[in-house]
């Protein structure tokens, strides 16, 4: 185990766009800090990203090392380490401090967890590899390129089976395909639901609503998003592409470790304005303190709580005076 370096205002883990946008708020303001970047990202099988001026349709890892490289050219306050972090803990002196995988140990006066989440993928045969190809859980990232088809799928169940859920994502293929079939995967309550909401006047013309189980999903042919869905009676269809969003649950430990409050979906909960956590000193940002995880609210996050740090950090350096 190495000795302890000294003493950083901010120790950041998380290398995403949130922990990327913490780290280039405070330097600003002098801050001094480490960013723990483990390098795996939840958008690590997507070759573009969107919403993001300036960055339409980049690879994501060009804007992750267009903003770590923006950082390291022009400031001299924030070390990265590729590591991933074993433990976080709250010290008695009121620092904290991170292990990381080598026991290397670090000391911080203020910690930001902005370690993302993971998809939990269901047991459907060829789901895992369709993931990101031609399976997508957000119609704002995804869908655009794929726009036209004959046929899209909406997976009607884990996070898009709610009854308010499947109009509103449902409204969002039609605006991108001729028709939209409704996959329940025996769901009768959902297939049922839907039916008798009829949400909008084509509905009995472009939306059909499939209730049998899933087998499996098979990728029509590489370079594209269309997908083969087989049923377990072997009937088989092929969309465009398939919208679905598989049960998240948050990165590592360190949620655990600190005893941090979570929010109705798992998230870690922060209070407004600067992201907070339930444990002071502790702040959150990006797709592990929201419900809304896209890359432009974690930048979001990212900045607000690295606002607070600051602010936090000088308010007690002036009482220390």
């Amino acid at each position: 185990m190495s000795s302890k370096a000294k003493v950083v205002d901010v120790l950041i883990i998380g290398g995403g766009p949130a922990g990327l946008t913490v780290a280039s708020t405070i330097v600003r303001q002098l801050q001094t800090g480490i960013l723990f970047d483990a390098g795996a990202y939840r958008n690590a099988r997507t070759e573009h990203m969107h919403g993001v001026p300036g960055f339409d349709h980049a690879d994501p890892e060009t804007f992750r090392m267009k903003a770590k490289g923006d950082v390291l050219r022009r400031y001299d306050t924030i070390e990265f380490k590729k590591a991933y972090v074993e433990e976080v803990k709250k010290l008695d002196n009121g620092n904290f401090q991170v292990t990381d995988g080598w026991l290397n140990v670090y000391e911080g006066r203020k910690v930001v967890l902005a370690t993302g989440v993971r998809d939990i993928m269901p047991q459907i045969e060829g789901y895992e590899y369709a993931w990101g190809r031609g399976i997508f859980h957000c119609l704002f990232c995804h869908g655009y390129e794929s726009k036209g088809g004959e046929s899209a799928g909406l997976f009607a169940f884990d996070m898009f089976g709610g009854t308010s859920t499947v109009p509103r994502v449902g409204n969002m293929v039609l605006q991108l395909s001729k028709n939209l079939r409704i996959y329940t995967n025996g769901k009768g309550d959902i297939a049922s639901e839907s039916e008798a909401s009829s949400w909008r006047p084509d509905f009995k013309s472009r939306v059909t609503i499939e209730k049998r189980p899933i087998r499996s999903i098979r990728m029509v042919a590489w370079g594209q998003s269309e997908v083969l869905v087989t049923l377990e009676d072997g009937t088989q269809f092929k969309e465009s592409y398939i919208t679905h969003h598989p049960p998240i649950e948050l990165n590592g430990p360190w949620v655990e470790q600190l005893g941090l409050e979570t929010g109705p979906e798992g998230e870690i909960k922060v209070n407004p304005p600067f992201n907070e956590t339930s444990l002071p000193g502790v702040f959150a940002a990006g797709d592990a303190a929201s419900q809304m995880r896209m890359v432009p609210n974690a930048i979001y996050g990212g900045s607000v709580a690295g606002s607070g740090l600051v602010a936090q950090l000088q308010a007690e350096n002036a009482q220390a005076i």
